[in-house]
């Protein structure tokens, strides 16, 4: 595990809040010379910490204007059958997050679609028809309150 200190969380505050935001801005905004600082930040990417750098798109302006939570429970929890479906859900584009659970619920899914027509083919033929898939609830998101990227990065 990489020893973070006080610049580096400064670095990964900055480039979670703005991915974009150049070596120079980074270096100067936490106190040091661009090429240390972009040593710091390749250090980072090399253990992991900083995983990729990804465009915040806006989804309403591209047709997207559902949004649901599907909860599905699988007639079996095997592990090659959990590894079956979470596959699937690779091939699905309008899944956009898939995350296993513990409790009654299998899996929760974060769906976008154009409209409730289309996610309504999809829940019925792809989702609610596929291997092992025992249940399907559903929830619409009215508004979303808060949706804010990444992690709670700790201060020193």
């Amino acid at each position: 595990m990489h020893k973070l200190d006080e610049i580096d969380l400064k670095i990964l505050q900055l480039l979670q809040d703005d991915g974009r935001m150049t070596n120079v801005e980074i270096s100067s905004r936490v106190g040091i010379s661009a090429p240390p600082c972009l040593r710091r930040i390749r250090a980072l990417e090399e253990n992991g910490l900083i995983q990729g750098y990804h465009a915040e798109v806006n989804g309403k302006a591209l047709g997207f204007e559902v949004e649901v939570f599907a909860m599905v429970g699988l007639h079996s929890q095997a592990e090659a059958d959990l590894q079956a479906f979470e596959a699937q859900c690779m091939e699905w584009g309008y899944v956009r997050e898939c995350h296993m659970l513990n409790g009654e619920i299998d899996f929760v899914l974060k769906c976008v679609a154009p409209d409730l027509s289309s996610f309504q083919t999809f829940l019925t033929e792809n989702l609610t028809s596929a291997p092992n898939v025992a249940s399907v609830k559903t929830s619409l998101v009215i508004r979303c309150a808060k949706d804010v990227p990444g992690v709670p990065i700790p201060t020193v």
